[in-house]
């Protein structure tokens, strides 16, 4: 499928059909796509955590106002933004830094240059959310684009407790929930409305110098 035409037709489906799957295979292609998505230095700080069974959806749709799409897709996915993604010790750093100078990107002797770069622009407060969550965005879009390529739906949701999706599946606090994604076959029985105003080129372009 044409990127454009990804584009168009993806769209935040509201009704699932709760018979037809999603195959394990069919979702690792999914994500290896998205995970071509950029991000700051590569660094990815991106990670999620996949609910299948039905029971576990059950306890997902609970902390995420009883929205039925939760147990009607067979797939949904608790998308974190990892706040500490950026230090050295963090588990991606290490092979981020590794890579770059394998590939010639950076020289070996370069390691303290990598760590206060990221440290400048990533470290502390609002700037580790922004770095985590700004990134986590990009993967997101990316698979849900990717999951339309493939042919199936998607529904990305913030109607959701973040503290009580945290306390649910155990995720540790440096990862911010930014967002849940359904992922699933649309319910043929349902009607899909049309799509929704999108802003023009001109209400888009604030200036131009």
């Amino acid at each position: 499928m044409e990127l454009k035409k990804a584009m168009e037709q993806r769209r935040a489906v509201n009704y699932f059909d709760p018979h037809k799957d999603v195959g394990d295979e069919e979702l690792r292609a999914v994500i290896r796509t998205a995970s071509l998505a950029p991000s700051g230095f590569n660094l990815q700080p991106w990670e999620l955590i996949v609910v299948r069974s039905l029971k576990d959806r059950e306890r997902l749709k609970e902390a995420a106002w009883n929205q039925q799409k939760i147990v009607e897709a067979p797939v949904v996915l608790i998308v974190l933004a990892d706040m500490q993604g950026w230090q050295p010790e963090s588990h991606t750093f290490g092979k981020v830094w590794q890579n770059m100078v394998d590939l010639g990107y950076i020289k070996p002797e370069q390691r303290e240059w990598l760590e206060n770069g990221t440290k400048k622009l990533y470290g502390g407060g609002e700037k580790s959310v922004a770095f985590a969550v700004k990134n986590a965005a990009f993967f997101a879009m990316s698979l849900m684009l990717a999951a339309k390529d493939a042919g199936l739906d998607t529904h990305p949701m913030d109607g959701f407790d973040p503290d009580a999706v945290r306390h649910a599946f155990s995720i540790p606090e440096n990862y911010f929930i930014p967002l849940l994604i359904a992922v699933g076959h649309m319910n043929a029985a349902m009607k899909l409305m049309p799509p929704k105003w999108r802003k023009s080129y001109e209400d888009i372009v604030l200036r131009q110098y």
